[in-house]
């Protein structure tokens, strides 16, 4: 059974697509079966990749109107070793029309449950905002992670999008859980980041993962190659983070999926 998790945060530019494409390859390095879902219009996640979003025959939007199944959908990220449900520009316009459709909000779980044996992670990339796409990331998950960087303003943006859990805690999925806080482009000669580190610490415990992501050039540049840091500099502080990462992660996962 794969255990899903929602990489999200109502706040851009916080390193979720990063994160969700180097996790992905992170753990498929330790030899796990990762689906990584983009749930993002804008496709980065699928590029990020080395997926041609433009070349796309069915993506994400066709799995959410029920044209496909997921294993229809699916792409090798052969490169990085893990599957990609894609997406492009065509998702921007799925919002209108999963209004008028009945259980809107449970098509992601209900198309996932078909390739639940596939997988040991499946993992989502949300938009940066609270919209009928990430609530389908939400209904769908077991656990969320939180990816921010250790600024001002990241603590405003936590509380709302705890309040958001919540509230899809108690009308659409009881079983979804805070998975972990994720400290991203972090630069330790900041004093305000490590004032920040140290609020959350404080406020969330042990729900602060150990691991921290660096400001990274490989990282920032891996993308525009298609490629996940692991595969584009596997000795960049970057990659070495989320092989971190991953290896944090499972090591507090059950026997069944570690």
């Amino acid at each position: 059974m794969a255990k899903i998790l929602v990489i999200t945060n109502q706040k851009g530019g916080v390193g979720k697509t990063t994160t969700a494409v180097n996790l992905a390859a992170s753990l498929a390095a330790s030899g796990r079966r990762v689906l990584l879902i983009d749930l993002d219009p804008q496709g980065n996640a699928s590029m990020g990749s080395g997926i041609n979003k433009g070349q796309l025959r069915q993506s994400v939007y066709h799995v959410l109107l029920g044209g496909a199944s997921v294993a229809q959908a699916r792409v090798r990220a052969e490169q990085g070793g893990y599957d990609v449900l894609p997406a492009n520009r065509e998702l921007g316009g799925a919002e209108i029309e999963l209004v008028d459709l009945e259980r809107r909000e449970l098509r992601l779980k209900q198309a996932l449950a078909e390739v639940d044996d596939d997988y040991d992670f499946v993992l989502i990339d949300c938009p940066p905002a609270l919209n009928l796409l990430t609530l389908n990331g939400l209904v769908a998950a077991d656990r969320v992670m939180i990816p921010m960087q250790c600024e001002y303003f990241a603590l405003e943006g936590l509380t709302d999008l705890v309040s958001t859990l919540r509230k899809v805690r108690a009308t659409l999925n009881p079983q979804i859980e805070i998975e972990g806080l994720l400290r991203t482009m972090y630069d330790p000669r900041s004093t305000l980041a490590q004032q920040v580190a140290e609020q959350l610490k404080q406020h969330f415990g042990d729900k602060v993962y150990n691991t921290v992501i660096p400001r990274n050039v490989r990282l920032a540049e891996a993308p525009s190659h298609g490629l996940p840091a692991l595969v584009y500099d596997k000795s960049s502080k970057g990659a070495l983070a989320y092989l971190a990462l991953a290896q944090e992660m499972l090591d507090k996962q059950p026997a069944a999926v570690a």
